[in-house]
């Protein structure tokens, strides 16, 4: 039984030791250098508006409707898209009808909205929902087709506009990995700060 008692006295030690360390100094010690060094990531990496109030993350995609701003991709997440607790794509695969028929009405959509020709090509971003519905990025191309949409609605040269799409578009990871991308939040909220 002492032997027993032992052993016991030492598992239940080694278990109190271990949960200190990692469930409490280990993740402190994490938390600590990622606010130390990485300030605006460790909270999700959320914007503000001008006024300091909370708008969104640089992380997530949200819906913007009307003619004075730049349209995300399209979102399936949830009942109305955009929804971060629902996360997801359509699972609609490349032979499915009913894809094709939302692409059809997306591109006709989308050419109306910007003014553009029956016969002008549509960025493939601009029509299909990413596989996570909550993409925060629209390509390069997808906003250039949208620049002369949003000055003629804010009334701003499209020089302007075009000067604020490049500056909210984030280059590749390490100048090779993906793609350039524009991130919306930010372009729409630097457009609004004019």
């Amino acid at each position: 039984m002492k032997a027993f008692l032992s052993e016991l006295r030492g598992a239940i030690v080694s278990t109190a030791v271990l949960a200190v360390v990692c469930c409490g100094l280990y993740p402190a010690a994490v938390t600590g250098i990622s606010r130390l060094c990485f300030k605006s990531k460790v909270d999700g990496s959320l914007i503000t508006d001008k006024n300091g109030v909370i708008r969104g993350s640089s992380l997530l995609g949200q819906n913007f409707s009307g003619e004075k701003y730049f349209q995300p991709r399209p979102s399936s997440a949830g009942a109305n898209g955009y929804d971060a607790s629902s996360s997801s794509g359509s699972n609609l695969g490349p032979t499915s009808q009913k894809l094709a028929d939302a692409i059809k009405e997306r591109v006709a959509a989308y050419r109306t909205t910007n003014g553009l020709a029956a016969d002008q090509a549509v960025p493939a971003d601009a029509v299909t929902a990413s596989g996570s519905g909550l993409d925060p990025h629209i390509s390069p191309a997808n906003a250039a087709l949208q620049i002369a949409r949003v000055a003629k609605a804010r009334n701003l040269p499209a020089d302007k506009v075009r000067e604020l799409v490049a500056a909210n578009t984030d280059s590749e990871d390490l100048g090779l990995l993906g793609d350039p991308g524009v991130n919306v939040l930010k372009l729409n909220l630097a457009l609004d700060s004019l």
